[in-house]
């Protein structure tokens, strides 16, 4: 795949992240489109890394999917414990 097949699959793992994980993001829509990119990315190498499975070259791939929403997911969280505002 290439740099714009990542991007595009960034952004569509970061709206299904924000699906599962409902609420208030600190960076909006703009923020949780980027940290879907930036998951994805991170949801490949960790999975070629360190967990044996390299991401095929395949765009409809079920295991890169997955990986790009799990970094997503891990990366929206992340976000939101650093820089997400206290209700008072």
């Amino acid at each position: 795949m290439g740099i714009i097949s990542w991007i595009i699959l960034g952004l569509l793992a970061g709206a299904i992240a924000k699906f599962l994980l409902p609420g208030r993001d600190p960076g909006g829509f703009i923020g949780t489109t980027l940290i879907g990119i930036a998951g994805a990315f991170i949801g490949g190498w960790i999975s070629a890394r360190w967990l044996d499975h390299p991401i095929n070259e395949n765009f409809y791939d079920g295991a890169t999917w997955a990986a790009a929403i799990g970094g997503s997911l891990v990366l929206l969280i992340a976000y939101r414990i650093l820089f997400g505002h206290s209700r008072r």
